[in-house]
């Protein structure tokens, strides 16, 4: 797994916000089962350059602030600012977050199937223009 940087890449062209287009953000309200499921994701072949840890702390302060600048001069329009405050408030709770490469459904679908072994708070995937819940 990698540390996370957020990456010009990883945003949206219009107003900056947080939006990792082929990626799926997972957060968890254990740090532990985070850290466990990007493990078990790796053992059963995913990259582990395809997949982020981010912690509390690396929410709070890379991700969050794309939104102030997002919502300049005039709020989101679309549902990523929304999403990103979302993780915000699971990240202020102590909540850890798993980005994850899914290129296609069947790597998000696969995804799903090891997240779902235990609990966790919120799972979108971002593909073009969407953002999906998992």
């Amino acid at each position: 797994m990698k540390s996370f940087v957020l990456e010009p890449r990883m945003r949206s062209s219009i107003g900056g916000a947080f939006y990792p287009t082929g990626y799926s953000m997972v957060m968890f309200p254990s740090a532990e089962d985070a850290n466990r499921i990007g493990h078990k994701l790796i053992e059963n072949g995913v990259s582990g350059d395809e997949i982020y840890l981010l912690p509390a702390a690396t929410i709070l302060e890379e991700i969050t602030p794309t939104v102030r600048e997002a919502d300049e001069p005039l709020p989101s329009a679309g549902t990523d600012a929304a999403t990103v405050r979302a993780y915000t408030k699971l990240a202020r709770e102590g909540h850890t977050g798993l980005l994850v490469r899914t290129k296609n459904e069947e790597a998000a679908n696969h995804l799903m199937e090891v997240v779902r072994t235990v609990p966790y708070s919120i799972a979108q995937r971002y593909r073009t223009l969407v953002i999906e819940d998992l």
